[in-house]
Protein backbone atom coordinates (compact mmCIF):
# COMPACT_ATOMS: atom_id res chain seq x y z
CA UNK A 1 0.00 0.00 0.00
CA UNK A 2 1.60 2.88 -0.82
CA UNK A 3 -0.01 6.31 0.28
CA UNK A 4 -0.41 10.07 -0.73
CA UNK A 5 -0.39 11.68 2.54
CA UNK A 6 -3.59 9.79 4.50
CA UNK A 7 -4.33 8.10 1.57
CA UNK A 8 -3.94 4.16 0.56
CA UNK A 9 -3.71 3.60 -3.05
CA UNK A 10 -3.42 0.08 -4.54
CA UNK A 11 -1.89 -1.22 -7.89
CA UNK A 12 -4.28 -3.98 -9.13
CA UNK A 13 -4.70 -5.12 -12.72
CA UNK A 14 -1.62 -3.18 -14.03
CA UNK A 15 -3.80 -0.06 -13.40
CA UNK A 16 -4.13 2.52 -9.70
CA UNK A 17 -6.32 1.51 -7.94
CA UNK A 18 -7.41 2.17 -4.45
CA UNK A 19 -8.54 0.27 -1.17
CA UNK A 20 -9.69 3.03 2.13
CA UNK A 21 -7.72 1.84 5.10
CA UNK A 22 -7.57 4.58 7.22
CA UNK A 23 -10.42 6.81 8.04
CA UNK A 24 -10.61 9.07 11.53
CA UNK A 25 -10.79 12.42 13.43
CA UNK A 26 -14.22 13.66 14.61
CA UNK A 27 -16.60 15.02 12.47
CA UNK A 28 -18.19 18.30 12.61
CA UNK A 29 -21.38 19.19 13.08
CA UNK A 30 -24.19 19.05 10.82
CA UNK A 31 -22.74 16.08 9.04
CA UNK A 32 -25.26 14.39 6.40
CA UNK A 33 -25.92 10.28 6.60
CA UNK A 34 -23.85 8.75 3.94
CA UNK A 35 -25.49 6.45 1.52
CA UNK A 36 -29.18 6.88 0.87
CA UNK A 37 -29.80 3.02 0.14
CA UNK A 38 -28.61 1.87 3.37
CA UNK A 39 -30.77 4.70 5.31
CA UNK A 40 -33.97 3.53 3.82
CA UNK A 41 -33.43 0.25 5.58
CA UNK A 42 -34.87 -1.79 2.29
CA UNK A 43 -34.40 -1.71 -1.79
CA UNK A 44 -36.48 0.69 -3.67
CA UNK A 45 -38.49 -0.56 -6.51
CA UNK A 46 -36.49 0.76 -9.50
CA UNK A 47 -38.48 2.12 -12.80
CA UNK A 48 -38.48 0.65 -15.77
CA UNK A 49 -36.83 3.91 -17.38
CA UNK A 50 -34.00 2.52 -15.37
CA UNK A 51 -34.17 -1.02 -15.18
CA UNK A 52 -35.38 -1.39 -19.02
CA UNK A 53 -32.52 0.83 -20.38
CA UNK A 54 -30.52 -0.31 -23.20
CA UNK A 55 -27.10 1.34 -23.78
CA UNK A 56 -25.81 2.80 -27.11
CA UNK A 57 -22.48 1.74 -27.72
CA UNK A 58 -20.27 3.83 -29.15
CA UNK A 59 -16.61 4.07 -30.08
CA UNK A 60 -14.31 5.01 -27.12
CA UNK A 61 -12.96 8.13 -27.05
CA UNK A 62 -9.50 8.75 -25.10
CA UNK A 63 -8.10 5.59 -25.07
CA UNK A 64 -5.35 3.43 -27.17
CA UNK A 65 -6.07 3.47 -31.10
CA UNK A 66 -5.77 -0.34 -30.42
CA UNK A 67 -8.07 -0.57 -28.40
CA UNK A 68 -10.90 1.05 -30.09
CA UNK A 69 -10.60 0.07 -33.80
CA UNK A 70 -10.79 -3.60 -35.53
CA UNK A 71 -8.99 -4.48 -38.59
CA UNK A 72 -10.96 -3.00 -41.04
CA UNK A 73 -10.62 0.59 -38.98
CA UNK A 74 -7.10 0.54 -39.29
CA UNK A 75 -5.76 3.97 -40.21
CA UNK A 76 -3.92 2.28 -43.60
CA UNK A 77 -7.05 0.03 -44.63
CA UNK A 78 -4.67 -2.69 -43.78
CA UNK A 79 -4.60 -4.72 -41.03
CA UNK A 80 -4.30 -3.23 -37.56
CA UNK A 81 -0.44 -3.59 -35.75
CA UNK A 82 -2.57 -4.96 -32.87
CA UNK A 83 -3.49 -8.05 -34.80
CA UNK A 84 -6.44 -10.04 -35.40
CA UNK A 85 -6.93 -10.94 -32.25
CA UNK A 86 -6.82 -7.20 -30.72
CA UNK A 87 -10.14 -6.77 -28.82
CA UNK A 88 -12.55 -3.93 -29.85
CA UNK A 89 -14.17 -2.13 -27.75
CA UNK A 90 -17.30 0.13 -27.54
CA UNK A 91 -18.57 2.52 -24.43
CA UNK A 92 -21.54 3.41 -23.56
CA UNK A 93 -23.51 5.00 -20.56
CA UNK A 94 -25.90 3.91 -17.99
CA UNK A 95 -28.26 5.91 -15.95
CA UNK A 96 -28.85 5.46 -11.82
CA UNK A 97 -30.47 7.07 -9.03
CA UNK A 98 -28.69 9.42 -7.49
CA UNK A 99 -30.01 8.33 -4.29
CA UNK A 100 -31.34 5.25 -4.20
CA UNK A 101 -33.88 6.36 -1.28
CA UNK A 102 -35.64 8.03 -3.67
CA UNK A 103 -35.46 6.03 -7.63
CA UNK A 104 -37.75 8.41 -9.23
CA UNK A 105 -35.30 11.52 -8.81
CA UNK A 106 -32.41 12.72 -9.97
CA UNK A 107 -29.89 10.36 -11.79
CA UNK A 108 -26.33 9.90 -12.88
CA UNK A 109 -24.32 8.28 -15.41
CA UNK A 110 -21.86 5.74 -15.03
CA UNK A 111 -19.28 4.65 -17.81
CA UNK A 112 -19.04 1.58 -19.00
CA UNK A 113 -17.04 -0.45 -21.54
CA UNK A 114 -17.43 -3.82 -23.25
CA UNK A 115 -15.91 -5.88 -25.22
CA UNK A 116 -17.26 -8.74 -26.65
CA UNK A 117 -16.80 -12.61 -26.63
CA UNK A 118 -14.55 -13.77 -29.27
CA UNK A 119 -16.27 -17.04 -28.99
CA UNK A 120 -20.40 -16.05 -29.21
CA UNK A 121 -21.36 -18.83 -30.28
CA UNK A 122 -20.72 -20.13 -26.73
CA UNK A 123 -21.56 -16.88 -24.84
CA UNK A 124 -22.27 -17.34 -21.61
CA UNK A 125 -22.97 -13.39 -21.22
CA UNK A 126 -21.80 -10.60 -19.46
CA UNK A 127 -18.88 -10.54 -16.69
CA UNK A 128 -18.11 -7.49 -14.82
CA UNK A 129 -15.06 -6.35 -13.05
CA UNK A 130 -14.05 -4.13 -10.76
CA UNK A 131 -10.10 -4.06 -10.44
CA UNK A 132 -9.78 -2.45 -7.24
CA UNK A 133 -10.33 0.94 -4.82
CA UNK A 134 -12.68 2.25 -3.80
CA UNK A 135 -11.33 5.14 -6.75
CA UNK A 136 -10.23 2.81 -9.33
CA UNK A 137 -11.67 3.33 -12.93
CA UNK A 138 -12.85 0.13 -15.05
CA UNK A 139 -12.73 1.85 -18.25
CA UNK A 140 -9.28 2.67 -19.32
CA UNK A 141 -8.24 -0.62 -16.51
CA UNK A 142 -9.72 -3.07 -18.85
CA UNK A 143 -8.86 -1.28 -21.87
CA UNK A 144 -5.11 -1.89 -20.90
CA UNK A 145 -5.52 -5.47 -19.04
CA UNK A 146 -8.06 -7.15 -21.13
CA UNK A 147 -5.45 -9.15 -22.72
CA UNK A 148 -4.99 -10.78 -19.36
CA UNK A 149 -8.69 -12.54 -19.42
CA UNK A 150 -8.63 -13.29 -22.77
CA UNK A 151 -9.14 -17.00 -21.89
CA UNK A 152 -12.49 -15.64 -19.79
CA UNK A 153 -13.24 -13.28 -23.15
CA UNK A 154 -14.04 -16.35 -25.29
CA UNK A 155 -17.30 -16.87 -23.36
CA UNK A 156 -18.01 -13.75 -21.93
CA UNK A 157 -18.35 -10.27 -22.93
CA UNK A 158 -16.15 -8.47 -21.31
CA UNK A 159 -17.23 -5.67 -19.44
CA UNK A 160 -15.57 -2.48 -17.13
CA UNK A 161 -17.30 0.33 -15.05
CA UNK A 162 -16.61 3.40 -13.68
CA UNK A 163 -18.33 3.56 -10.33
CA UNK A 164 -20.19 6.69 -9.00
CA UNK A 165 -17.86 9.42 -8.18
CA UNK A 166 -15.09 8.47 -10.22
CA UNK A 167 -13.51 8.47 -13.48
CA UNK A 168 -15.89 9.78 -16.30
CA UNK A 169 -18.82 8.79 -13.82
CA UNK A 170 -20.17 12.02 -12.05
CA UNK A 171 -16.35 12.35 -10.35
CA UNK A 172 -15.46 13.75 -7.20
CA UNK A 173 -13.26 16.22 -7.61
CA UNK A 174 -11.06 17.97 -4.28
CA UNK A 175 -8.24 20.41 -5.47
CA UNK A 176 -6.40 21.01 -8.90
CA UNK A 177 -3.43 19.63 -10.18
CA UNK A 178 -1.19 22.27 -8.58
CA UNK A 179 -2.19 21.52 -5.06
CA UNK A 180 -1.93 17.79 -5.46
CA UNK A 181 1.45 17.92 -6.43
CA UNK A 182 2.36 20.06 -3.25
CA UNK A 183 0.02 17.76 -1.03
CA UNK A 184 1.19 14.27 -2.52
CA UNK A 185 5.03 15.90 -1.69
CA UNK A 186 3.81 16.53 2.03
CA UNK A 187 5.25 15.27 4.86
CA UNK A 188 3.08 12.31 5.72
CA UNK A 189 4.58 10.87 8.91
CA UNK A 190 5.34 13.91 10.99
CA UNK A 191 8.13 13.98 13.38
CA UNK A 192 7.31 17.01 15.92
CA UNK A 193 3.80 18.65 16.96
CA UNK A 194 4.83 21.57 14.26
CA UNK A 195 4.76 19.15 11.73
CA UNK A 196 1.48 17.27 13.23
CA UNK A 197 -0.28 20.45 13.46
CA UNK A 198 0.91 21.09 9.48
CA UNK A 199 -0.40 17.51 8.16
CA UNK A 200 -3.91 17.51 9.78
CA UNK A 201 -4.48 20.93 8.62
CA UNK A 202 -3.30 19.94 5.19
CA UNK A 203 -5.79 16.89 5.69
CA UNK A 204 -8.77 19.29 7.09
CA UNK A 205 -7.96 21.78 3.98
CA UNK A 206 -8.19 18.94 1.83
CA UNK A 207 -11.47 17.52 2.85
CA UNK A 208 -12.92 20.90 2.84
CA UNK A 209 -11.82 21.27 -1.05
CA UNK A 210 -14.10 18.23 -1.57
CA UNK A 211 -16.74 19.42 -0.09
CA UNK A 212 -17.09 22.50 -1.77
CA UNK A 213 -16.37 21.29 -5.14
CA UNK A 214 -18.44 17.94 -4.84
CA UNK A 215 -20.45 17.80 -1.32
CA UNK A 216 -23.86 17.28 -3.42
CA UNK A 217 -22.31 13.96 -4.44
CA UNK A 218 -20.60 13.10 -1.78
CA UNK A 219 -23.74 11.29 0.41
CA UNK A 220 -23.92 9.33 -2.03
CA UNK A 221 -20.92 7.22 -3.42
CA UNK A 222 -20.64 4.76 -0.99
CA UNK A 223 -20.48 1.10 -1.46
CA UNK A 224 -23.70 0.20 -0.86
CA UNK A 225 -25.12 2.19 -3.92
CA UNK A 226 -22.47 1.45 -5.99
CA UNK A 227 -23.05 -2.39 -5.44
CA UNK A 228 -26.48 -1.53 -6.58
CA UNK A 229 -25.46 -0.17 -9.54
CA UNK A 230 -24.17 -2.71 -10.62
CA UNK A 231 -27.62 -4.42 -11.12
CA UNK A 232 -28.83 -1.73 -13.16
CA UNK A 233 -25.75 -1.80 -15.34
CA UNK A 234 -26.37 -5.96 -15.26
CA UNK A 235 -30.10 -5.52 -16.36
CA UNK A 236 -28.92 -2.57 -18.88
CA UNK A 237 -26.52 -5.74 -20.63
CA UNK A 238 -29.55 -7.73 -20.58
CA UNK A 239 -27.93 -10.58 -18.34
CA UNK A 240 -30.49 -12.36 -16.07
CA UNK A 241 -28.00 -12.75 -12.98
CA UNK A 242 -24.56 -11.09 -12.57
CA UNK A 243 -20.87 -12.63 -13.37
CA UNK A 244 -18.81 -11.02 -11.38
CA UNK A 245 -14.54 -10.73 -11.16
CA UNK A 246 -13.61 -8.41 -8.48
CA UNK A 247 -10.06 -7.54 -7.55
CA UNK A 248 -9.06 -5.76 -4.03
CA UNK A 249 -12.11 -3.14 -2.77
CA UNK A 250 -13.53 -5.46 -5.42
CA UNK A 251 -14.08 -8.03 -3.38
CA UNK A 252 -15.94 -5.69 -0.94
CA UNK A 253 -18.25 -4.36 -3.65
CA UNK A 254 -18.88 -7.91 -4.96
CA UNK A 255 -19.55 -9.01 -1.25
CA UNK A 256 -21.99 -6.31 -0.80
CA UNK A 257 -24.00 -6.44 -3.93
CA UNK A 258 -24.10 -10.62 -3.22
CA UNK A 259 -25.34 -9.62 0.73
CA UNK A 260 -28.21 -6.94 -0.72
CA UNK A 261 -28.65 -9.46 -4.11
CA UNK A 262 -27.84 -12.83 -3.33
CA UNK A 263 -30.29 -14.28 -5.44
CA UNK A 264 -29.18 -12.03 -8.55
CA UNK A 265 -25.30 -13.82 -8.00
CA UNK A 266 -24.52 -16.53 -10.88
CA UNK A 267 -20.81 -16.97 -10.41
CA UNK A 268 -18.84 -14.58 -9.13
CA UNK A 269 -14.39 -14.67 -8.29
CA UNK A 270 -13.44 -12.39 -5.07
CA UNK A 271 -9.54 -11.93 -5.84
CA UNK A 272 -7.42 -10.31 -2.76
CA UNK A 273 -10.06 -10.29 -0.54
CA UNK A 274 -10.75 -7.68 1.75
CA UNK A 275 -12.23 -8.31 5.61
CA UNK A 276 -14.15 -6.20 5.99
CA UNK A 277 -15.18 -6.30 10.00
CA UNK A 278 -12.10 -5.65 11.46
CA UNK A 279 -11.74 -1.91 12.64
CA UNK A 280 -9.97 0.66 9.84
CA UNK A 281 -6.97 0.72 12.88
CA UNK A 282 -6.43 -2.97 12.39
CA UNK A 283 -6.66 -3.06 8.57
CA UNK A 284 -4.09 -0.42 8.63
CA UNK A 285 -1.66 -2.42 11.15
CA UNK A 286 -2.11 -5.76 9.39
CA UNK A 287 -1.50 -4.26 6.08
CA UNK A 288 1.51 -1.95 6.97
CA UNK A 289 3.01 -5.94 8.64
CA UNK A 290 2.43 -7.22 5.12
CA UNK A 291 4.01 -4.55 3.37
CA UNK A 292 6.94 -4.99 5.48
CA UNK A 293 7.40 -8.11 5.00
CA UNK A 294 6.75 -8.00 1.05
CA UNK A 295 10.08 -5.60 1.22
CA UNK A 296 11.73 -8.16 3.17
CA UNK A 297 10.68 -10.87 0.11
CA UNK A 298 12.26 -7.88 -1.95
CA UNK A 299 15.08 -7.93 -0.16
CA UNK A 300 15.63 -11.69 -0.27
CA UNK A 301 15.26 -11.92 -4.24
CA UNK A 302 17.63 -8.89 -4.55
CA UNK A 303 20.42 -9.96 -2.87
CA UNK A 304 20.31 -13.16 -4.35
CA UNK A 305 21.30 -11.26 -8.04
CA UNK A 306 24.49 -10.34 -6.49
CA UNK A 307 26.50 -6.57 -5.38
CA UNK A 308 26.23 -6.17 -9.17
CA UNK A 309 22.67 -6.12 -10.04
CA UNK A 310 21.72 -5.15 -6.41
CA UNK A 311 24.58 -3.10 -4.78
CA UNK A 312 22.34 -2.66 -1.50
CA UNK A 313 23.45 -5.37 0.65
CA UNK A 314 24.48 -9.07 0.87
CA UNK A 315 20.97 -10.11 2.22
CA UNK A 316 17.57 -9.36 2.95
CA UNK A 317 18.25 -7.28 6.25
CA UNK A 318 20.83 -5.32 4.55
CA UNK A 319 18.71 -4.35 1.44
CA UNK A 320 15.85 -3.17 4.02
CA UNK A 321 18.02 -1.36 5.94
CA UNK A 322 19.24 0.33 3.25
CA UNK A 323 16.12 1.03 1.42
CA UNK A 324 15.30 2.48 4.76
CA UNK A 325 18.33 4.71 5.55
CA UNK A 326 17.18 6.55 2.06
CA UNK A 327 13.72 7.35 2.63
CA UNK A 328 14.91 8.42 6.33
CA UNK A 329 17.56 10.53 4.37
CA UNK A 330 14.74 12.25 2.11
CA UNK A 331 12.78 13.57 5.19
CA UNK A 332 16.23 16.61 5.64
CA UNK A 333 17.01 16.09 2.08
CA UNK A 334 14.67 15.35 -0.77
CA UNK A 335 16.34 14.17 -4.35
CA UNK A 336 16.49 15.66 -7.53
CA UNK A 337 14.63 13.91 -10.65
CA UNK A 338 14.91 14.46 -14.52
CA UNK A 339 11.69 16.54 -14.39
CA UNK A 340 12.77 19.04 -12.10
CA UNK A 341 10.73 17.78 -9.61
CA UNK A 342 11.51 16.52 -6.04
CA UNK A 343 11.51 12.99 -4.30
CA UNK A 344 10.65 14.09 -1.26
CA UNK A 345 10.04 11.60 1.70
CA UNK A 346 6.19 10.72 1.44
CA UNK A 347 6.49 9.93 -2.49
CA UNK A 348 10.05 8.03 -1.80
CA UNK A 349 7.63 5.88 0.94
CA UNK A 350 4.82 5.55 -2.26
CA UNK A 351 7.21 4.43 -4.98
CA UNK A 352 9.06 1.53 -2.89
CA UNK A 353 5.45 0.53 -1.97
CA UNK A 354 3.99 1.15 -5.42
CA UNK A 355 6.63 -1.41 -6.75
CA UNK A 356 5.48 -4.05 -4.02
CA UNK A 357 2.25 -4.81 -5.59
CA UNK A 358 3.92 -6.91 -7.99
CA UNK A 359 7.02 -9.41 -8.78
CA UNK A 360 7.29 -7.87 -12.05
CA UNK A 361 8.00 -4.38 -10.48
CA UNK A 362 10.95 -5.34 -8.65
CA UNK A 363 13.44 -4.92 -10.77
CA UNK A 364 12.36 -1.34 -11.14
CA UNK A 365 12.34 -0.73 -7.54
CA UNK A 366 16.03 -2.31 -7.39
CA UNK A 367 16.88 -0.10 -10.12
CA UNK A 368 15.39 3.32 -8.86
CA UNK A 369 16.68 2.50 -5.21
CA UNK A 370 19.89 1.96 -6.55
CA UNK A 371 20.15 4.89 -8.91
CA UNK A 372 18.66 7.11 -5.15
CA UNK A 373 21.40 5.57 -3.44
CA UNK A 374 24.36 5.58 -6.06
CA UNK A 375 23.43 8.67 -7.84
CA UNK A 376 21.71 10.55 -5.69
CA UNK A 377 18.48 10.44 -8.35
CA UNK A 378 15.22 9.95 -7.26
CA UNK A 379 13.86 9.69 -10.69
CA UNK A 380 12.20 6.33 -10.79
CA UNK A 381 11.01 6.13 -7.77
CA UNK A 382 9.46 9.31 -8.76
CA UNK A 383 7.84 7.76 -11.98
CA UNK A 384 6.13 4.70 -9.53
CA UNK A 385 5.04 7.30 -7.16
CA UNK A 386 3.20 8.93 -9.86
CA UNK A 387 1.88 5.72 -11.02
CA UNK A 388 0.42 4.86 -7.71
CA UNK A 389 -1.26 8.12 -7.16
CA UNK A 390 -2.90 8.89 -10.76
CA UNK A 391 -0.66 11.21 -11.50
CA UNK A 392 -0.57 11.57 -15.39
CA UNK A 393 2.81 12.76 -17.63
CA UNK A 394 1.41 16.19 -18.32
CA UNK A 395 1.06 16.89 -14.23
CA UNK A 396 -2.71 15.73 -14.40
CA UNK A 397 -4.14 13.54 -11.29
CA UNK A 398 -6.78 11.41 -11.61
CA UNK A 399 -9.51 11.70 -9.36
CA UNK A 400 -8.26 8.59 -7.47
CA UNK A 401 -7.19 10.26 -4.34
CA UNK A 402 -10.76 12.33 -4.52
CA UNK A 403 -12.97 9.06 -4.78
CA UNK A 404 -10.66 7.26 -2.50
CA UNK A 405 -11.27 9.54 0.07
CA UNK A 406 -14.82 10.18 -0.64
CA UNK A 407 -16.18 6.52 -0.49
CA UNK A 408 -13.85 5.29 2.31
CA UNK A 409 -15.48 8.20 4.45
CA UNK A 410 -18.92 7.09 3.39
CA UNK A 411 -17.98 3.51 4.40
CA UNK A 412 -17.45 3.74 7.90
CA UNK A 413 -18.38 5.79 11.25
CA UNK A 414 -14.89 5.05 12.09
CA UNK A 415 -12.92 9.05 13.07
CA UNK A 416 -9.87 9.01 14.84
CA UNK A 417 -8.26 11.98 16.46
CA UNK A 418 -4.65 13.34 16.12
CA UNK A 419 -4.32 11.58 19.97
CA UNK A 420 -5.76 8.37 18.86
CA UNK A 421 -2.78 8.11 16.23
CA UNK A 422 -0.09 9.53 19.03
CA UNK A 423 -1.57 6.35 20.97
CA UNK A 424 -1.50 4.23 17.95
CA UNK A 425 1.97 4.96 16.55
CA UNK A 426 4.29 2.81 18.30
CA UNK A 427 2.12 -0.70 17.19
CA UNK A 428 2.48 0.71 13.70
CA UNK A 429 6.15 1.72 13.71
CA UNK A 430 6.71 -1.77 14.72
CA UNK A 431 4.78 -3.28 12.72
CA UNK A 432 6.90 -1.64 9.69
CA UNK A 433 9.31 0.85 10.67
CA UNK A 434 9.72 1.42 7.02
CA UNK A 435 5.62 2.21 6.15
CA UNK A 436 4.11 2.39 9.70
CA UNK A 437 4.01 5.76 10.62
CA UNK A 438 2.93 7.14 7.49
CA UNK A 439 -0.06 4.37 7.62
CA UNK A 440 -0.39 5.86 11.17
CA UNK A 441 -0.73 9.47 10.66
CA UNK A 442 -2.83 8.22 6.98
CA UNK A 443 -5.98 7.37 9.54
CA UNK A 444 -6.46 11.23 10.03
CA UNK A 445 -8.42 10.76 6.46
CA UNK A 446 -11.59 11.36 7.30
CA UNK A 447 -10.68 14.12 9.60
CA UNK A 448 -13.81 16.97 9.18
CA UNK A 449 -15.06 14.96 7.10
CA UNK A 450 -18.86 16.65 5.83
CA UNK A 451 -20.50 13.09 5.47
CA UNK A 452 -21.26 10.97 8.64
CA UNK A 453 -20.51 7.69 7.22
CA UNK A 454 -22.11 3.90 7.76
CA UNK A 455 -20.87 0.64 8.59
CA UNK A 456 -23.97 -0.87 6.79
CA UNK A 457 -21.27 -1.26 4.15
CA UNK A 458 -19.30 -3.43 6.30
CA UNK A 459 -22.20 -6.38 5.94
CA UNK A 460 -21.55 -8.78 2.98
CA UNK A 461 -22.84 -12.24 4.40
CA UNK A 462 -23.96 -13.65 1.54
CA UNK A 463 -24.98 -17.45 2.86
CA UNK A 464 -27.62 -18.11 -0.30
CA UNK A 465 -26.30 -16.81 -2.43
CA UNK A 466 -24.49 -19.14 -5.78
CA UNK A 467 -20.82 -20.26 -4.64
CA UNK A 468 -18.36 -17.43 -4.63
CA UNK A 469 -14.15 -18.41 -5.10
CA UNK A 470 -12.61 -16.41 -3.24
CA UNK A 471 -8.79 -16.12 -3.87
CA UNK A 472 -5.78 -15.25 -1.46
CA UNK A 473 -1.92 -14.41 -1.96
CA UNK A 474 -0.13 -15.67 1.14
CA UNK A 475 2.50 -12.79 0.13
CA UNK A 476 0.02 -10.20 -0.76
CA UNK A 477 1.09 -6.63 0.72
CA UNK A 478 -1.80 -5.10 0.15
CA UNK A 479 -4.82 -7.23 1.32
CA UNK A 480 -3.05 -9.67 3.72
CA UNK A 481 -4.02 -13.02 3.33
CA UNK A 482 -5.77 -13.37 6.66
CA UNK A 483 -8.16 -11.55 4.97
CA UNK A 484 -8.92 -14.28 2.20
CA UNK A 485 -10.46 -17.08 4.85
CA UNK A 486 -12.49 -14.36 6.71
CA UNK A 487 -14.10 -12.99 3.69
CA UNK A 488 -14.95 -16.69 2.64
CA UNK A 489 -16.27 -17.36 6.48
CA UNK A 490 -18.46 -13.92 6.39
CA UNK A 491 -19.40 -14.80 3.21
CA UNK A 492 -20.49 -17.91 4.52
CA UNK A 493 -23.20 -20.51 2.36
CA UNK A 494 -20.94 -22.00 -0.65
CA UNK A 495 -18.00 -19.42 -0.41
CA UNK A 496 -14.99 -21.33 -1.11
CA UNK A 497 -11.38 -20.67 -0.67
CA UNK A 498 -8.21 -20.80 -3.50
CA UNK A 499 -4.89 -20.17 -1.86
CA UNK A 500 -1.94 -19.21 -4.02
CA UNK A 501 1.51 -19.50 -2.44
CA UNK A 502 3.33 -16.49 -3.79
CA UNK A 503 3.96 -12.91 -3.99
CA UNK A 504 2.28 -9.75 -5.11
CA UNK A 505 -1.31 -8.26 -4.80
CA UNK A 506 -4.14 -10.45 -6.27
CA UNK A 507 -3.35 -14.28 -7.51
CA UNK A 508 -5.13 -14.40 -11.33
CA UNK A 509 -2.94 -11.26 -12.41
CA UNK A 510 0.68 -13.55 -11.50
CA UNK A 511 -0.01 -15.83 -13.85
CA UNK A 512 -0.16 -19.05 -12.01
CA UNK A 513 -0.89 -21.65 -13.58
CA UNK A 514 -2.61 -23.73 -10.80
CA UNK A 515 -4.80 -20.81 -10.01
CA UNK A 516 -5.82 -19.46 -13.54
CA UNK A 517 -7.29 -23.31 -13.98
CA UNK A 518 -9.51 -23.08 -10.83
CA UNK A 519 -10.76 -19.81 -11.67
CA UNK A 520 -11.19 -20.10 -15.84
CA UNK A 521 -12.59 -23.41 -14.56
CA UNK A 522 -15.49 -21.89 -12.19
CA UNK A 523 -15.92 -19.23 -14.69
CA UNK A 524 -16.20 -20.58 -17.97
CA UNK A 525 -17.72 -24.42 -16.95
CA UNK A 526 -18.86 -23.89 -13.54
CA UNK A 527 -16.42 -26.26 -12.31
CA UNK A 528 -16.29 -25.23 -8.26
CA UNK A 529 -12.77 -25.79 -6.86
CA UNK A 530 -12.31 -27.45 -3.75
CA UNK A 531 -12.14 -26.01 -0.67
CA UNK A 532 -8.86 -25.18 0.59
CA UNK A 533 -7.02 -25.88 -3.17
CA UNK A 534 -3.30 -24.25 -2.28
CA UNK A 535 -1.36 -23.14 -5.57
CA UNK A 536 2.71 -23.12 -5.39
Amino acid sequence: MAHKESKSVIVAAGAVAAIGLTGLAACGGGAETADGAAATGGLAALPSALTGQRPEWKKCEGLPPEATQSRSEAPSGGPSEAGPTSPVFRCAKVRVPLDYAKPTGETIELAVIRTRATQPQRRIGSLLFNFGGPGGDGVRTLAQAAGDYASLGTRYDLVGFDPRGVGESDPVTCVDDKRMDQITAEDDSPDDPAEERAYAASELSYNQGCRARSGKLLPFVGTISAARDMDVIRTALGDARLHYFGISYGTWLGGSYAHQLPKNVDRAVFDGAVDTKISTADLGLQQAAAFQRALGSFGTACARLGPAACPLGRDSTQVVASIGRLLNGLDAAPLKTASGRTLTQSLGVTGVTAALYSEQAWPMLAQGVTEAVERQDGTTLLSLADLQLGRQEDGHYSNLIAANTAITCADTTDRYTVQDVRRLLPRFSNASPVFGPSMAWGLLQCTGWPVKGDDAAQNVSAPHAAPVVVVGNTGDPATPYAWAPALTKELGGAATLVTLRGQGHGAYDTGNACVRAAVDGYLLDGKVPANGTTCT
